[in-house]
């Protein structure tokens, strides 16, 4: 069970069982009947509205033949993964003044800035002015060792064809 648990750790429990009740040609509405947990509770669960109790994995995990306990710990995972998620976001509600047309293809004010550092350093490396690389570098609190080793790796990235 551990090895299928490193692989899908960070997904919500719903999905899996969403998967499985396809591949498996059995409704929600019939896991209902057969665990005793209500519809609406199991559509929630499944869209990822509400997580398992340990009582709730234990009556699925009975229902659809999973292993004692999968389901539960799948759920610990993914409240780890959300709870990591929301800690990044909260770090830093501030966003660095730089032109947002760097960043064109997203959402500006959405941008995470915490959990995708690496992907907005390297791209204010290949697209920002002097200043704005500056400005990363304060945001990100990074010495001017650490910004010319990412610039380094950049570069040896861009020459070894691996972008």
């Amino acid at each position: 069970m551990n090895s299928h648990i490193d692989i899908i750790k960070g997904i919500h429990p719903g999905k899996l069982i969403k998967r499985d009740l396809k591949k498996k040609e059995i409704t929600q509405r019939t896991l209902a009947e057969n665990t005793a947990i209500p519809f609406q509770t199991i559509n929630a669960i499944i869209a990822g509205k509400r997580n398992l109790t340990t009582e709730q994995a234990l009556k699925i995990e009975s229902s659809l033949g999973y292993e004692e306990g999968f389901l539960a710990i799948l759920q610990t995972y993914s409240d780890i993964k959300q709870y990591k998620e929301k800690e990044f976001s909260d770090l830093s509600t501030e966003s660095p003044h730089i032109r947002r047309i760097l960043f064109w293809d997203t959402d500006f004010d959405k941008i995470n800035w915490n959990k995708y550092k690496k992907a907005v350093i390297m791209r204010v490396l290949e697209r920002g002015s002097k200043d704005e690389i500056k400005e990363i570098k304060r945001f990100y609190k990074l010495s001017t060792n650490e910004l010319q080793n990412i610039s380094k790796r950049k570069i040896i990235q861009r020459t070894n064809g691996q972008e």
